[in-house]
């Protein structure tokens, strides 16, 4: 019997414009009201997660950054898992090999960052790879952003930490995703769900693809299992 619940957000929640899917909401709020724990895993800042927590009503367990940072609930300890130092060097590596310009490879809310590097979408990942092979950093293309982190530090890890937190393991979880950047909570949950219009990485992961894409599978989900 699954337990509790945890889920990405951009193209998980949203729609492919970021756009909160409402419907997806009200499932959330129906299991939260009947007592199911929550997590928000996403690759965006702590700040941002717990604003979208209060919003939503979760009590603020929340995975940022794709794993580089996590907490259990509002007054729990932030625990910082990756190492930003390396991932801006990596950066700055980057930069210094293409040369951008104007808004090209802006960093995001680089000031509310502790753990990862995010950085505009404005060339392939490959490049960045291939430009950043010799380093000790994983690039992530969630769809949204690029992301630089330290090799080990996952959704999937922290999840596993979390859950030990709650008294739980991975297999009590209802897990909801759509990028490569899932794949790990994906490959560990109870039952796993990715909606339509996941990526060919997380659709492998996942146990069930819904027959809805974006926001609108998701709620699809919680009905069917939660």
């Amino acid at each position: 019997m699954l337990k509790a619940f945890i889920t990405d957000i951009d193209g998980t929640l949203t729609d492919e414009r970021r756009r909160i899917s409402t419907e997806v909401i009200d499932e959330m709020r129906r299991i939260i009201d009947a007592g199911i724990p929550v997590i928000l895993a996403s690759g965006n800042t702590l700040c941002f997660l717990d604003t979208f927590s209060h919003m939503i009503g979760t009590d603020g367990t929340i995975i940022g950054e794709n794993g580089g940072v996590y907490r259990l609930g509002y007054l729990g300890n932030k625990h910082v898992t990756g190492n930003q130092t390396i991932c801006l060097a990596a950066y700055e590596k980057v930069v210094s090999e293409l040369d951008p310009k104007g808004d090209d490879l802006r960093l995001f809310s680089l000031t509310y960052r502790d753990s990862d590097i995010a950085f505009s979408r404005d060339v392939p990942a490959a490049v960045i790879k291939d430009i950043l092979k010799d380093m000790p950093v994983v690039v992530i293309d969630t769809g949204f952003a690029i992301h630089l982190q330290v090799p080990g530090v996952t959704k999937g890890s922290a999840f596993e930490k979390l859950a030990n937190m709650m008294g739980l393991t991975p297999a009590d979880f209802l897990v909801a995703g759509d990028s490569i950047n899932d794949v790990s909570m994906l490959e560990i949950g109870g039952v796993s769900v990715v909606p339509s219009s996941a990526s060919p990485d997380a659709k492998k992961a996942a146990g069930h693809i819904m027959d809805k894409p974006f926001g609108e599978g998701t709620a699809e989900a919680l009905r069917r299992y939660l």
